[in-house]
C-alpha cells in the first residue's frame, strides 16, 4: 500500500519547529493530522455528517481532547486501569479549542460535527494544550468541511521580561503572564489566561506578539490545504428560508420590540412581553406547518437581535436602562453562614453567588492523576449553576463543561493573591453556588470568593474583583459600543464576552470570546480601560463590607501547627507500616502529615481544638527530640543488669543508669532495686562518642546529712 504523506514545517524562529503531517493515520476521517513538536505528538481528527438533522438550527459541534496514558509511559490509576471520562484539565483544553473553532463555521451549517484530539506521545517539558487548536484547525483544513479558517492557538508568556511563544513547562515557573491566544490570519477571537497584576497595555502587547505567531501557523495550513487538494469544500443546504415571511415579521414587530427594549423593564417582564408579541404574530398566520412556524420564530429572534443592538448603538441605552459604562447595584455580606469557616453573599443586579470557604489539612489536597499533569493541588474552587438560578427546571447531573470552565477562571483569579505556603498551611476549598443569574456569574464568584476568603481569615495579598464586558457593532464595523457589566441577553446578542479580573494594582486573569471578525486593537484597548474603571468601582463596593482579612480564623475553624524535625526522625514518627503515626492520630484526635523538604521533616498537626494539637505535638517532640546533657527525664526501666539498669528516657532512646548512680548509699546488688516498667526520674550526665547515654538518679536526690561524732 502506498501512502501519500504530506508534511509542513513551521519554524518558531528560535530553533524549535512544529511539524504537521497528514495522509498516514486515520484516513477514513474527513480530515486527520498529526502535530509534532519535540517528542510531543497530537492526533486530530474531524468528521461531519453529510446532512443536518431535521429541525436543527444550530451547529452540533463536539470537541474532545484526551490524553493517552501510554503517551507518557504510565498506566492509569483506578480500578479499571484505562482512560475514563475526561478530567477537568482535558475538559478545559477541549473548551479552549471549541471556543476558537465555533465562531468560524458558517452560520447556516448545522451538520453534526465531531473534533477529537488525542495526545499520543508526550515530551515532559512541551505542553500539548498550546498545540491542540492548531491540530484541530489543520484537520479541518485537510477536509472538505466548510470552515472559515484556518485558526491557531499559541501560549504567550513573559519570562524574565521577554515574551515567549509556547514556552516549556519549566520556563512557566517564572512567568509573570501566561495566556492562550487563538485567532485567524486576520483577527483574534479567543484569549484566556492569568497574570501577576499586569497593566492593560502589557496585555495588549502580549496578544499582538501571539498574533504574529498565529499568522505564520495559519499560512502553513493554507499551503497544506492546497497541497492536499481540499480548497473546494462540500456543498450543503441546511436551512429553509422564506424572505417574504422575514420581511413581514420585521415590518409587523420591529417597532413593538424596540419599544419593549426601550422600557427598561426587569428580565422576566421583558421576556414575557417579547414572547407575547411573537405569539400574537404567529397567531395571525393561521394554520401553518412546522417549518413555517420554526422560520417565524427564527426571524422574530432576528428582529429582537436587531432592535436591541440598534437601541444601544443609536441611543446608548440598554435593556435595563443603564448607560454603557454603568454597573448594576451591588450589595454584599460576609459571615452569613455561622458554621462555615468563611462565607459571603455577593449580589450584582440579578446575579447572586453564595460562596463558602473551607480550611482543610494536607490530606485534603486534591490528587491530580493525568497523563501529562499529575501531582497535588491545595487550592480548589468549585462553581455550581443549578437550574433554579435562572428559573428553569433542569436535572442536577453534576458539573458540566460550563461549570468547570467558569470555576477555572475564578480559580485562576483568586490563586494570584493567596498567601505563600509558609504563610498559609491550609488546603483551601472555595465553593460558589449561583442562586440567581443574569450576566456573568463567574465574575460574581470572583468577588464573593474574595469576600469569603477574607471572612475566613485567609491573608490574601489584595482583594480581587471581576467584570464582564460586551461589544455591539454595526454591520460595517464603523460604529461600536462597549458595554460594562453585561446582562445575559447582552451576552447572547452581543459580539463579545470579555471577562477581566484584577486587583487595584492590575489584571490577574482574562477570558475573551469574540463572535465577530475584525476587533481592532484600539477597541480592545478601550474595552480594557473601561473594564478597569468598572473593576475599581466594584472593589469600592466590596470594601463597604470588608476591607481586609480578619485578624484570626473563626473560633470553630481548625488549626494547623507546623514544626520541623531532623530528617533522621521521619521514619521514627511514622513507624513501621505507619503504626506510630496512626496510633498518635487515633489517640489524640489530630490529623498529622509529614513530608521531607529541604533535607528536613515538615510536620503538620491539624485539629479543631488545642488539646488535641498539644497532645500530638508532645508525642512527636518526644520521638524526634535529641537527648540533651543536663536535662531531667521521666524514664522507664526497660531492662536490669548486674551493673545497673537501662532506662528509656525517650521513645527508642535508652541510657545506662549505673548501679553507682542509683543512690548516694552504696548498693551491692541490683536485686530488688527496680522492676521492669518502673518509672524513674533521671538526669542525663553525658553522651559519649558512640552515642551512649550516661544517666544518674542520685544527683536528683538530697544528699544525706553527714554523721555527727559524739
Amino acid at each position: 500500500m502506498s501512502l501519500n504523506v504530506i508534511k509542513k514545517v513551521i519554524d518558531l524562529g528560535d530553533g524549535r519547529t512544529i511539524e504537521i503531517e497528514t495522509g498516514k493515520l486515520a484516513k477514513q476521517a474527513d480530515g486527520s493530522v498529526v502535530i509534532k513538536m519535540g517528542d510531543t505528538m497530537l492526533l486530530a481528527t474531524v468528521v461531519s455528517s453529510p446532512e443536518a438533522k431535521e429541525g436543527v438550527d444550530f451547529l452540533p459541534l463536539s470537541v474532545d481532547y484526551q490524553e493517552k496514558y501510554a503517551a507518557t509511559g504510565r498506566i492509569p490509576g483506578g480500578f479499571l486501569r484505562r482512560e475514563a471520562r475526561l478530567s477537568d484539565y482535558e475538559v478545559l483544553i477541549s473548551r479552549l479549542v471549541d471556543r476558537a473553532l465555533r465562531p468560524l463555521f458558517p452560520e447556516d451549517y448545522h451538520a453534526d460535527t465531531q473534533v477529537m484530539i488525542s495526545l499520543i506521545s508526550a515530551d515532559k517539558d512541551i505542553m500539548p494544550d498550546a498545540l491542540a487548536g492548531l491540530a484541530a484547525s489543520a484537520a479541518l483544513s485537510v477536509s472538505d468541511i466548510p470552515f472559515n479558517g484556518p485558526i491557531s492557538e499559541v501560549r504567550v508568556a513573559k519570562i524574565d521580561g521577554q515574551l515567549v511563544i509556547n514556552p516549556t513547562l519549566s520556563q512557566l515557573e517564572n512567568a509573570t503572564l501566561e495566556f492562550i491566544v487563538a485567532g485567524s490570519e486576520h483577527d483574534i477571537n479567543m484569549v484566556e489566561g492569568e497574570s501577576k497584576e499586569i497593566q492593560e497595555a502589557e496585555l495588549v502587547e502580549a496578544i499582538k506578539f501571539a498574533h504574529t505567531a498565529i499568522k505564520l501557523q495559519c499560512l502553513a495550513q493554507k499551503e497544506l490545504t492546497i497541497e492536499v487538494g481540499k480548497t473546494e469544500k462540500r456543498v450543503y443546504s441546511h436551512e429553509h428560508s422564506n424572505e417574504d415571511l422575514k420581511k413581514a415579521i420585521y415590518a409587523a414587530t420591529y417597532d413593538q420590540v424596540y419599544a419593549i427594549a426601550s422600557a427598561a423593564s426587569a428580565k422576566e417582564e421583558r421576556s414575557a412581553k417579547f414572547k407575547e408579541v411573537r405569539d400574537a404574530y404567529i397567531e395571525t398566520l393561521g394554520e401553518i406547518d412546522d417549518i413555517t412556524k420554526g422560520l417565524a420564530k427564527k426571524y422574530y429572534h432576528d428582529v429582537e437581535y436587531d432592535a436591541i443592538r440598534n437601541l444601544v448603538l443609536d441611543e446608548g441605552k440598554r435593556l435595563d436602562g443603564r448607560t454603557t459604562t454603568q454597573i448594576r447595584p451591588i450589595w454584599s455580606e460576609v459571615g452569613y453562614l455561622p458554621s462555615a469557616h468563611g462565607s459571603a453573599i455577593f449580589t450584582r443586579g440579578e446575579t447572586q453567588s453564595l460562596t463558602t470557604v473551607t480550611l482543610g489539612a494536607k490530606d485534603d489536597e486534591q490528587m491530580i492523576d493525568g497523563a501529562f499533569i499529575n501531582g497535588y493541588q491545595k487550592f480548589l474552587l468549585h462553581y455550581n449553576f443549578p437550574g433554579f438560578s435562572t428559573g428553569e427546571v433542569r436535572p442536577n447531573r453534576g458539573a458540566g463543561r460550563r461549570e468547570i470552565g467558569h470555576g477555572n477562571l475564578a480559580m485562576r483569579s483568586l490563586k494570584q493573591v493567596l498567601p505563600s505556603e509558609d504563610e498559609n498551611p491550609y488546603t483551601i476549598r472555595v465553593v460558589s453556588d449561583i442562586l440567581e443569574s443574569n450576566g456573568s456569574s463567574s465574575m460574581a464568584t470572583v468577588c464573593a470568593g474574595t469576600l469569603a476568603l477574607m471572612d475566613a481569615g485567609v491573608k490574601i495579598k489584595e482583594p480581587v474583583s471581576g467584570i464582564a464586558m460586551g461589544l455591539i457593532t454595526n454591520e460595517m464595523g464603523t460604529k461600536y459600543a462597549i458595554l460594562s457589566d453585561i446582562l445575559g441577553d447582552e451576552d447572547h446578542l452581543g459580539d463579545m464576552d470579555f471577562k477581566v479580573t484584577g486587583t487595584k494594582n492590575g489584571i490577574v486573569a482574562v477570558q475573551m470570546d469574540l463572535k465577530i471578525n475584525g476587533l481592532s486593537y484600539e477597541v480592545l484597548t478601550n474595552a480594557l480601560n473601561q473594564a478597569k474603571d468598572g473593576r475599581l468601582h466594584i472593589l469600592g463596593e466590596m470594601a463597604k463590607t470588608i476591607t481586609e482579612a480578619r485578624a484570626d480564623y473563626k473560633p470553630h475553624a481548625p488549626r494547623i501547627v507546623t514544626i520541623k524535625i531532623d530528617k533522621e526522625f521521619i521514619g521514627a514518627v511514622i513507624g513501621p507500616g505507619g503504626k506510630i503515626i496512626q496510633e498518635m492520630q487515633r489517640e489524640t484526635g489530630a490529623t498529622i502529615s509529614i513530608e521531607e523538604k529541604d533535607n528536613q521533616g515538615i510536620v503538620q498537626v491539624f485539629a479543631d481544638n488545642k488539646a488535641s494539637i498539644d497532645a500530638a505535638l508532645g508525642r512527636i517532640r518526644a520521638i524526634a527530640s535529641k537527648p540533651e546533657v543536663g536535662e531531667i527525664y521521666e524514664g522507664k526501666v526497660k531492662s536490669i543488669m548486674p551493673f545497673g539498669a537501662f532506662v528509656e528516657i525517650m521513645p527508642g532512646k535508652d541510657g545506662l543508669l549505673h548501679i553507682s548512680e542509683i543512690d548516694h548509699r552504696r548498693i551491692e546488688t541490683m536485686d530488688g532495686i527496680f522492676q521492669i516498667g518502673d518509672e524513674v526520674r533521671v538526669k542525663l550526665l553525658d553522651v559519649d562518642k558512640q552515642g551512649k547515654l550516661k544517666l544518674s538518679r542520685k544527683v536528683l536526690l538530697p544528699k544525706p546529712e553527714p554523721k555527727q561524732n559524739n
